[in-house]
């Protein structure tokens, strides 16, 4: 099938994020079920066509479900609809790789129930419920998603393990003690110079480094 066919439902935008991909619900042909993540027949072949062409492309993907603000209906143990857009994605999930798209290309996928509507001045409208395909620039993921390297392992303390030496407290001053004139009281004691406290010692802080294996550039798309 071409993706021409479903045209109407398929949004494409280049943003600073990557390209933005985009399957819209339409009122007389829904992608899935009503209140379930089973694909439609026609979603699946969209789906298994985008994965064909993305199965070559370098850049890493997220993947998210939308739904309208329509309540879910049985609330059975809770079920809602950040569970249903969150099955959806990854039964979108599923048909993109059946298609093609290696699933290590694949870097999140959440649902996002009606928390990011089209249109939020009609918050029911079918539009609303998509799910939205993101082919990520290398700054767009590490921005979105970091990940840090290895974290440095500080030395734990051995409590039997004598303490780093701290430093030593200057000496108190000598007083220097002069001969007494004959008949004159003893010269006192000059008073001992203070003792120097200890700085307290800094706290070295692991660095979180973002990960640098995503090195490619970005695919670039004609047309």
């Amino acid at each position: 099938p071409k993706l021409s066919e479903y045209g109407s439902q398929i949004q494409l935008e280049k943003t600073t994020d990557g390209l933005h991909i985009q399957i819209v619900d339409q009122g007389n042909r829904p992608m899935f079920d009503a209140g379930s993540s089973l694909v439609k027949p026609y979603m699946r072949d969209i789906l298994r066509e985008i994965g064909a062409a993305l199965g070559d492309v370098e850049n890493h993907i997220a993947l998210a479900g939308h739904t309208d603000a329509t309540p879910y209906g049985s609330g059975d143990r809770g079920y809602s609809n950040w569970e249903l857009s969150a099955d959806r994605a990854n039964a979108s999930r599923r048909e993109l790789v059946a298609g093609g798209l290696p699933d290590n290309k694949l870097r999140r996928v959440e649902g996002l129930a009606s928390s990011r509507l089209l249109r939020a001045d009609q918050p029911n409208d079918p539009i609303n419920r998509r799910i939205s395909i993101v082919v990520m620039t290398q700054e767009a993921e590490e921005r979105m998603l970091p990940r840090s390297g290895p974290v440095p392992i500080m030395p734990m303390l051995d409590p039997a393990a004598p303490s780093a030496a701290a430093p030593v407290a200057a000496p108190a001053a000598v007083a220097a003690i002069a001969e007494p004139a004959p008949g004159a009281a003893p010269a006192a004691a000059a008073p001992s110079a203070p003792t120097a406290k200890a700085a307290a010692p800094g706290i070295a802080l692991p660095t979180l480094q973002i990960s640098r294996d995503v090195t490619k550039s970005p695919s670039q798309s004609g047309g």
